[in-house]
């Protein structure tokens, strides 16, 4: 195994790790100025991810709170709904990795989803969210809203993303998997979509599913 794929590894790793609690560099003595001091350095970076995809394996208790909001799911673009599992092909994106504590956050980046989507509709009305866009930095995924093909909102913070429950890398091949990360419904995308379903239903913190990512490293 080859030293950048152990650094891609090393990266990926953290990906889906909360991170946004990360404390801020600190200069602990008084006496140095932190003008000084020269700037951090990554420890690993990946200029350009390519290939593989986000998979999120649908929770019940939210395919259930769509049955009973009488909300069909679909898929957009080159997404795919596979064995209860949506499918959002990695289409690019960057990652940097400092060490922790000397940079909140730690890890800098995006890993972009464009030209696929999860569609909900009721009746005459449809709802898109597109172009995902994973930022690890803040936990947060954000994306576009269209209803009934229409431009509602651009780069939306549609759901935040609990890694707690993350399980330990699996290298398979030239690929590195991590999975167990908890999608949940932002606060944003509940009012959003209570709004334009006219409901209150859709509640902030609702579990989508579990995200398994899957990345090239070589």
């Amino acid at each position: 195994m080859t030293k950048r794929s152990l650094a891609g590894f090393a990266t990926i790793a953290l990906l889906a790790v909360p991170l946004a609690a990360c404390g801020s560099n600190a200069d602990a003595s008084s006496g140095s100025s932190s003008a000084s001091a020269s700037a951090p350095k990554a420890v690993a970076v990946i200029e350009a991810l390519s290939g593989q995809d986000t998979q999120v394996a649908l929770d019940k208790g939210f395919t259930d709170a769509l049955t009973s909001l009488k909300l069909t799911p679909g898929v957009v673009g080159s997404a795919k709904l596979v064995d209860g599992s949506l499918v959002f092909p990695i289409t690019g994106g960057n990652v940097s990795v400092f060490t922790p504590g000397e940079v909140s956050p730690y890890v800098i980046g995006q890993i972009q989803h464009e030209g696929s989507g999860l569609s909900l509709t009721a009746g005459k009305t449809t709802v898109e969210l597109t172009n995902l866009n994973v930022d690890p930095g803040v936990s947060r995924v954000y994306g576009d809203v269209t209803v009934n093909g229409k431009v509602a909102v651009t780069s939306a913070f549609l759901f935040q993303l609990d890694g707690r429950t993350l399980k330990p890398l699996q290298a398979e091949g030239d690929t590195a998997v991590l999975e167990g990360t908890k999608v949940e419904i932002s606060p944003d995308a509940a009012g959003l979509l209570n709004q334009t379903f006219k409901t209150d239903a859709v509640k902030a913190g609702l579990l989508v599913g579990i995200a398994k990512i899957t990345v090239n490293t070589n």
